[in-house]
This record gives C-alpha cells, structure tokens and sequence, in this order.
C-alpha cells in the first residue's frame, strides 16, 4: 500500500476527466485530501454538461467545480499526482523534476483494456459526444479501482489534512 494524506489529478482542461477522476476518488479515499487542476485550464469554468450528468447518475455531485489551472506549488505538495495521459506526464517531470516518482498516469497500475499494452491513456472527452464521456468514464473508473487497491491514507494525514484546510493557498472544495 502507498501511504499518501494528498492526491492532485491533473488533466488539460480540468472541465471533464480529472473533476470525474476527483470525485471518484473522494468518495473511495476518506482521509485523503484529494484535488484536482488542469496544465491549460482556464480558471472559473465548469465541468461540462456530460461530465455533470454522469457523475450525477453515480451518485455523485461535481456542480460546485470550477477549473483550476496548475500553480506548481500544489503539484509539489501532492504526495500522488496522477495524469490522464503519458504526454501530460512527461510535461509535469520536465517542468517539475522534483516531482519524479511521484507522477503516474491514472491507467499505470490498472488492466489494460482489451488489446491494449499494460498502462493506458485516457482520451480527452472535451467537445465530444455523451459516448466519448462515457468511454473515458470507464477507463476513469478502471484507473481509479486500481489506484484505490494500492493507496491507503498516511498515518499522518488527520494532522496533515488539518494543515492543508488551514492553509491560505489551499484551494477551496
């Protein structure tokens, strides 16, 4: 088990997969502060439509999310950071090269879809139709079971995650 009090998911946009991916996560993962930010996201727009409703049917609500893009602090307080995708991946380790062994795309651990080499990408849904947002749902969620078998809440993160919802640069929920 990986031991983490934090949990940032990084997509584009941060209108379609890595609210979803956010969600999911909050709902699985009591105790850790997971949150959520786009690398070209552009701030105060909400999640798309489809993205609403689907998470709507599984219960859970992402109405309140607004896009957020990356500021590099968050990313180096994350104790997991997950990426939809290989190229997203790479861009944060060569901006960022502390953050290597800490950044993994959301499809490294879980089973591949079917043909597919282990480890995938989860395509950008954004502008798609309902079907497209429905097939990155599933690898979402195929990613998200993985992670969740594998990462527990740290020892610490009651203390930690009282310091983070103190902190003045944390984003609100």
């Amino acid at each position: 088990m990986i031991a983490v009090a934090s949990l940032l998911v990084v997509c584009v946009g941060n209108v379609c997969r890595s609210p979803m991916a956010a969600a999911l996560f909050r709902a699985r993962l009591a105790g850790v502060d997971v949150q959520s930010a786009g690398i070209g996201a552009l701030e105060g727009q909400p999640a798309d439509p489809h993205a609403l409703a689907l998470m709507r049917e599984r219960g859970l609500a992402i109405d309140a999310h607004r896009a957020r893009q990356l500021p590099s602090w968050l990313g180096m307080r994350a104790d997991l950071i997950l990426t939809m995708d290989l190229d997203q991946k790479r861009w944060l380790e060569r901006r960022h090269p502390s953050l290597r062994g800490r950044v993994y795309r959301l499809g490294d651990c879980a089973p591949p879809p079917a043909g597919a080499q282990r480890g995938f990408d989860v395509p950008d849904p954004y502008l798609g139709t309902r079907a497209s947002f429905e097939h990155s749902l599933r690898l979402i969620e195929r990613g998200v079971d993985a992670w969740c078998a594998r990462v527990a809440p740290s020892a610490a993160s009651p203390d930690a995650r009282v310091r983070a919802l103190a902190s003045p640069t944390r984003f609100p929920e």
